[in-house]
């Protein structure tokens, strides 16, 4: 359906556009960005944390991992709350709940807490990020939600990408005992602020709103599924491989939840997520396949970067961050550009932008290890930046393409899975990238753990491009 088609249509039945709905995007992206920067912000961190509790490193990793695995669990069950119960109600919930958790990471005395309360944070985010894409499908129609989730998308890149240069910012003007703790509590005034104009803009539940109840069998089975596939991978980043058997449960989970979605729906009743969107919504199942390729590829480019930056090159944090801000200055260019155009290219886009990426990532693995630490920027500075504008420009209009034919009522539910799959792809990828840079490093020098690494990714994204391929030739 054409964006002009798609007007006439909303138009002939009477509805209008909200007048305020990009205000309304503004403050729900502000808490997106709030949540998504607390996965990326904490990897500067790590030895501030250590220091500062006296505790080891695989404790401190799972205040990094347990956060992504919390978010992962909760996505598709947030946003398909959002669809029955509405957008403000469970951005409310969540964000109190955010705050609170981030309060408690704060101040918690003990490594045992910091952890606990990091994975209530986990699981308050992910009833709120799921909501932003919800809110673009209620809100935005026809070309105007390819912008839209331009901005969404410009929000991602840059939340994951600028974590470290914030981190360093505030871990160099806190200092590296206790500065960790900003890293959280600065999350309480802004949610404050937020949760203000959440509960006065944000639309709430509408009438013509999905069933309000809610499949939690089958919530309970998706959570199996992600927690099979998560757990053991964050579990090796701790060197904890015993849990790597837990993998064998993940098809049989998948296999439950795919029948009992399709039994719920056969009973007229509302799933958790219409599995037969993978069917009926075009570039759908593509989209959610090129956006989990996608982060795991990408996300390991930036913490294993910034772990050659630290530990095999002794840059402080902010050092280190800088040097990596330009992936974040190339994505807020390309972002907004590339959700703009979108409707109009189609896959194309995400195919170019993808290899993009990956020539910027080869070109670092090639050149970065063969320049001295003073002038690492005259290699680091233009090949980030190509990957940067190459990364802003695939996930704003994966995300266009992949819910276009995805129905309103369903948006906040197939929004989370989408996500969901970004998390897993995250964390797998770091988990990749972390141990070929580990394994290397252990027996060769850093900087040839460094092209390891950053070669793992590039292999990575390849099989991303190649699915963005086969869907541009198919559609």
């Amino acid at each position: 359906m054409t964006s002009e088609t798609t007007t006439r249509h909303e138009q002939d039945s009477g509805q209008q556009p909200d007048p305020r709905r990009w205000r309304i995007l503004g403050v729900s992206l502000v808490v997106g960005f709030m949540s998504l920067l607390d996965i990326s912000i904490v990897n500067v961190a790590v030895p501030s944390m250590q220091q500062g509790l006296h505790t080891s490193t695989g404790t401190v990793q799972w205040v990094v991992s347990g956060y992504a695995l919390a978010f992962g669990l909760t996505l598709v069950a947030g946003g398909r709350l959002g669809d029955a119960y509405g957008r403000r109600r469970m951005m409310l919930i969540g964000l109190v709940g955010f705050v609170l958790a981030s309060a408690a990471v704060g101040l918690a005395p003990t490594a045992l807490l910091v952890v606990a309360a990091r994975l209530l944070q986990g699981l308050a985010a992910g009833l709120l990020t799921p909501q932003n894409s919800g809110l673009i499908q209620q809100l935005f129609h026809g070309k105007e939600r390819g912008k839209a989730f331009g901005v969404f998308g410009f929000t991602v890149s840059v939340s994951s990408a600028s974590g470290p240069v914030l981190g360093g910012l505030i871990l160099a003007a806190a200092g590296t005992h206790d500065g960790w703790r900003y890293l959280f509590l600065i999350n309480v005034p802004i949610g404050l602020v937020a949760l203000f104009f959440v509960a006065r803009m944000v639309p709430g539940r509408s009438e013509a709103a999905a069933d309000a109840r809610i499949d939690l069998p089958g919530a309970l089975l998706l959570g199996g599924l992600v927690l099979s596939v998560l757990y053991p991978v964050v579990s090796v980043e701790g060197h904890a491989y015993w849990a790597l058997p837990l993998l064998v449960l993940a098809p049989v989970f998948g296999w439950g939840f795919v029948r009992w979605e399709r039994r719920t729906v056969s009973r007229g009743h509302s799933p958790l997520l219409d599995v037969s969107l993978l069917r009926r919504a075009p570039g759908y199942a593509g989209g959610l396949a090129i956006g989990t390729l996608y982060f795991t590829g990408f996300t390991g480019l930036v913490l294993v970067t910034s772990f050659y930056l630290q530990q095999g090159l002794g840059m402080s944090p902010l050092h280190a961050g800088l040097l990596i801000a330009p992936y974040a200055v190339g994505s807020a260019i390309s972002a907004p550009i590339a959700g703009s155009f979108v409707s109009d290219v189609g896959r194309k886009i995400t195919v170019g932008a993808v290899a993009a990426v990956i020539v910027g990532v080869a070109a670092l693995a090639v050149l970065a290890p063969l320049q001295p630490a003073g002038r690492l920027w005259l290699v680091s500075v233009p090949a980030l930046l190509f990957a940067g504008l190459g990364g802003g420009a695939v996930v704003s209009p994966n995300l266009t393409l992949s819910l276009a034919e995805v129905p309103p009522a369903m948006g906040g539910a197939a929004g989370g899975a989408l996500q969901t799959g970004q998390r897993i792809g995250s964390s797998i990828g770091s988990a990749l990238l972390m141990t070929a840079y580990s394994v290397t490093a252990a027996h060769a020098s850093e900087h040839d753990a460094l092209r390891i690494a950053l070669a793992t990714a590039v292999v990575l994204l390849a099989v991303a491009l190649a699915m963005a391929i086969r869907d541009w030739l198919r559609g």
